[in-house]
């Protein structure tokens, strides 16, 4: 059974006309002033790619990307499920220099995903990706870039309010910092999950680092693909979401693997094979540029600001029948 969680008394701070407009105000004031922030061009990208060519991201490794013939031209294809390779790829395609960069609308059907309030099917988010310098590899670099994140959604909520002056939401533009590992430390007696919602109730805006590698509980704290992020350089920003009780992931990002991580990460991860895939050729020939990139959530942006409590409250997608019924009880309205 699916899970959903509707606290007693919840009403949709919107109806269903300004929720629309309250969407897309969100949606095109946010990639206005993130890409003003951290030096973007829009491109357009793949709504799928071809299965030989390693570009797929394979997220935890257990989700199976949905896929199809394409009889024209005899080849298997599969959606993305992020475009956390293609975008590397494409700065190099498109000459792109150091300290830019270029973000993209995402959409993605991930079949394998457990459907709750934050979790659908359907993925909507701004995937980025930017160039920088080898010298830029270090966690000062990725705190500088996840501050300037943070800010443009917290510009973005702040106009959002003046037009919408009763949303619940009020966000922290402090970010705490802390490591994966720091967390278990704290609370060893918890999930990941459990962790997260733990300190994020007490730092309502909080990037927590390194995601990956197993902790010295010999677990890791989450799954990451070897072959994008940089175990040691990378993080999922949360924010704390009154509504829901909880933190709220809201991007996932890192500086990219190089040549070197590459080749320790994928032996880690007995992912040794991947490395005749001609985009892991690529790097571990240091063919593609140093990179910074992120998956921001369309979705779970919007709800957040607006203060919902289901992912259905925002975008299009499928649920079971029990969640169905349970907002029709409660009076949340699925689009």
């Amino acid at each position: 059974m699916n899970k959903i969680y509707i606290p007693e008394g919840y009403r949709p701070h919107l109806d269903e006309y300004d929720t629309q407009r309250a969407i897309a105000f969100i949606k095109q004031t946010f990639q206005a002033e993130f890409a003003d922030a951290l030096n973007l061009k829009r491109v357009s990208a793949p709504l799928f790619v071809t299965e030989s060519s390693g570009l797929n991201d394979n997220l935890n490794g257990y989700e199976r990307p949905v896929s199809f013939d394409v009889p024209a031209i005899g080849i298997e294809a599969e959606i993305v499920h992020s475009l956390a390779k293609w975008k590397r790829l494409a700065l190099k395609k498109y000459n792109f220099a150091v300290g830019n960069g270029l973000y993209t609308d995402m959409n993605a059907i991930r079949r394998d995903e457990s459907l709750d309030n934050l979790h659908s099917i359907y993925v909507d988010q701004w995937d980025w990706e930017k160039i920088i310098t080898r010298e830029n590899r270090n966690v000062d670099y990725l705190k500088m870039i996840v501050r300037a994140i943070v800010g443009a959604i917290c510009d973005t909520s702040e106009r959002l309010l003046v037009r919408y002056p009763h949303l619940p939401t009020r966000l922290c533009r402090e970010v705490t910092f802390v490591t994966t590992q720091e967390l278990e430390d704290m609370y060893p007696d918890m999930t990941g999950s459990e962790r997260e919602n733990a300190f994020v109730r007490e730092h309502p805006t909080t990037f927590i680092m390194q995601i990956g590698g197993k902790l010295r509980s010999g677990k890791p704290h989450d799954g990451r693909a070897p072959d994008y992020d940089d175990w040691q350089l990378n993080g999922d920003l949360f924010f704390w979401c009154d509504t829901l009780d909880r933190g709220m992931e809201i991007s996932s990002m890192g500086i990219r693997v190089d040549a070197e991580s590459l080749d320790r990460q994928l032996t880690l991860a007995n992912c040794d094979h991947r490395r005749s895939l001609p985009f892991h050729q690529m790097l571990l020939n240091d063919e593609l540029p140093l990179t910074i990139g992120g998956g921001i959530g369309q979705s779970r942006l919007c709800m957040l600001m607006m203060g919902c409590v289901h992912i259905g409250e925002v975008q299009s997608s499928i649920w079971d029948a029990e969640t169905v019924r349970a907002c029709e009880e409660k009076g949340v309205r699925l689009l």
